[in-house]
């Protein structure tokens, strides 16, 4: 422990279990040190949607992974002499991973090859999660928490309809009998239409 002291001072220890610890340590650091490196996608001139589709969503998982990227454009014959198209499929590149990277090196033409090299950016990546999680709240957003809708939705009672709780009952009105008038009256009641009838006979 202290070879240089007077008397050196050492410690008694099981050799094989200090190799093991260290080891075990070593690859603690190796697991938590992130392998950051560049990843290369080749497009050509002439590629179709579905290729292109397929390699922009490669792009978009190592962009993701917080790797770079590196764009290459393959002219092939006479191609070369048309690099408004290469910088156009860059452009469509660059415009579809807006949201998680930034073009960290510009176009530019080696040979008959086009190069284009894209970074993480972690501020775009941000905001986009940040206006993804906006637009996920929205349709939400005319009930609260309790599911129950805002005062501002809610449809109003016209007060000309509105009826109070202290109001008394509508009364139903009746219609008098024969023997409700004659007792109004004072004389007798009159004779019914069966009564009459039953007399004649």
């Amino acid at each position: 422990m202290a070879p240089n002291a007077d008397p050196p001072v050492c410690r008694i220890m099981d050799f094989n279990k200090f190799k093991y610890e260290e080891a075990q340590r070593a690859k603690e650091t190796r697991k938590r040190s992130s392998h950051l490196a560049i990843k290369e996608m080749k497009y050509r001139v002439k590629i179709g949607r579905g290729d292109f589709d397929t390699k922009t969503a490669k792009v978009e998982k190592f962009l993701s992974e917080g790797h770079k990227v590196k764009i290459t454009i393959m002219f092939r014959g006479r191609e070369v002499a048309h690099p408004e198209l290469g910088m156009k499929i860059l452009d469509q590149i660059a415009d579809q991973v807006t949201d998680l990277a930034k073009v960290e090196a510009s176009a530019r033409l080696d040979g008959r090859n086009m190069t284009m090299v894209l970074a993480p950016d972690k501020r775009a990546q941000a905001d986009a999660a940040r206006r993804r999680a906006t637009e996920e709240t929205e349709p939400g957003s005319e009930a609260n928490l309790d599911g129950e809708p805002n005062a501002s939705t809610a449809t109003a009672i016209p007060a000309a309809t509105a009826t109070p709780a202290d109001a008394p009952a509508p009364t139903v009105p009746t219609v008098p009998t024969g023997e409700t008038l004659a007792a109004t009256n004072g004389s007798e009641p009159a004779p019914s239409v069966l009564s009459a009838d039953t007399d004649q006979e």
